[in-house]
Formats: C-alpha cells, structure tokens, sequence
C-alpha cells in the first residue's frame, strides 16, 4: 500500500493508475490522514496498449517499391 497527498496524486495520477492496474492498493491523503483508496477492479499483469498505435500499425502505408520518380508517378497514377 502506498500513501500520496492530494497534490502528489494529482501530479503522478497516470503513475498512480498503473500501480493500481499492476494489483497496489494506492491511498490518497489529506493532511496526514487517508480520504480516498484507488483500487483496481482485478490485477493486470501488463499495462493496457493505446489503441491508437495498432489502428496505426493496420492502416500505414507501406513504401512503393518502385526505385525511381518516373516508375512511382506512373505506379500511384494507375492504382485508380
């Protein structure tokens, strides 16, 4: 169990979310004494991966192959 102020929990509260993900109980205080407890709904064993970088992974483009200017205008004008 770890203990921050207000202030350190509003400064570090991404920090403070991945220790409650990882299974720590995280109190949050208020002059000394507890006011709050984050907790996790069930451990994670790893962190949970944006989903904007797989939609990124599927939708990239990927390089031509075409090794000069004049066989890559004429490649991206027939892919209509």
């Amino acid at each position: 169990m770890t203990d921050y102020s207000v202030s350190e929990a509003k400064n570090n509260f991404p920090k403070l979310l991945d220790l409650m993900l990882a299974g720590e109980e995280v109190v949050i205080t208020r002059r000394g004494k507890a006011i709050g407890r984050l907790e996790a709904t069930e451990a994670q064993s790893t962190p949970a991966r944006s989903p904007g970088v797989e939609w990124f992974r599927k939708v990239r483009v990927k390089p031509m192959e075409s090794s000069n200017a004049v066989d890559l205008v004429r490649q991206m004008r027939d892919e209509d």
